[in-house]
């Protein structure tokens, strides 16, 4: 009996420093997004908002996430695809323990690495020049690894039923992938895109040796070979984390460079809350609910 009663009194004074630990770190999350949301819009003039070559971050916010945009969609398909070849039809050998190990490698190289491996590959050897496209494909070869590992600890985590019952119904292997086990992973997979849209919006390293840092850009041109057309992914294109960087190391426009911090940072929290949001009707809609 005291042994229950004792058990029963560890678990409470457990669960009370859980509460503490998970309600300090939340306090420390609300605080830090708070300073540098205040402090980036405190001192914001209407100016800083607009879309000119310098004094402002409308082009650099286009440029972040049109990066962001380009490099999903090189990094979901190839990631998703591959999480499914090692889940659903790598066999256990050498080979795969080998591409395994390269996938781990791949996802704890520092961003500073790929970059000059972009540098080297994109610049010197492709001959893409600084641009946009360099750096989306740098930010690709970052966030594949996670998108990968991702997909396929989504699929290996389902029952074995749902693709056993897939398969008695008469379809395919791949048909049951496709209209079974990914709708039950989206939630999963929307999770490890999300990742990987963060680390794009903040990249900094890796775009140093690849992007350049242009930002003049002529809305009225759409001619796709101009330098200066919005969607041209030739251009050289400057991030909100550049602008950032170049802005605090070279000891300029402070209030410009904290307004940035505190759009990227909004950018991040909007597209979390409005990705998981997606996720969660996709789910609801796999499950036979009502949207």
């Amino acid at each position: 009996m005291n042994k229950i009663k004792r058990s029963i009194g560890v678990d409470k004074v457990m669960t009370v420093v859980f509460y503490c630990i998970a309600i300090f770190f939340f306090a420390l999350l609300i605080g830090f997004a708070s300073y540098v949301i205040i402090g980036g819009l405190a001192g914001a003039t209407p100016e800083m908002f607009a879309f000119e070559r310098s004094g402002s971050i409308g082009n650099q916010l286009f440029n972040t996430l049109y990066l962001v945009f380009i490099s999903l969609v090189f990094s979901v398909p190839v990631g998703v695809c591959g999480g499914i070849y090692l889940a659903m039809y790598a066999k256990q050998g050498p080979l795969t323990k080998f591409l395994r190990i390269c996938i781990e490698t791949l996802s704890s190289l520092p961003s500073i690495v790929v970059g000059l491996f972009g540098y080297l590959i994109f610049l010197v050897m492709a001959g893409l020049g600084r641009s946009l496209i360099a750096g989306a494909l740098c930010v690709s070869i970052l966030t594949l690894p996670l998108i990968t590992t991702t997909t396929e600890d989504a699929i290996n985590g389902l029952p074995e039923g749902y693709l056993q019952a897939s398969l008695g119904l008469g379809a395919t292997r791949w048909q049951s992938i496709f209209h079974v086990l990914l709708p039950a992973c989206v939630p999963r997979i929307m999770t490890g895109v999300i990742l990987a849209a963060g680390r794009g919006f903040g990249e900094a390293a890796a775009l140093l040796y690849t992007t350049g840092s242009g930002s003049d850009l002529r809305w009225s041109n759409w001619d796709l070979s101009a330098p200066t057309c919005p969607l041209n992914i030739f251009r050289p294109a400057e991030t909100l984390s550049l602008q950032i960087w170049n802005l605090q190391t070279n000891g300029q426009d402070r209030a410009l460079a904290n307004l940035s911090s505190a759009v990227l940072l909004i950018l991040v929290l909007v597209f979390n809350i409005g990705a998981n949001a997606l996720s969660r009707r996709i789910s609801r809609k796999s499950a036979g609910e009502a949207a």
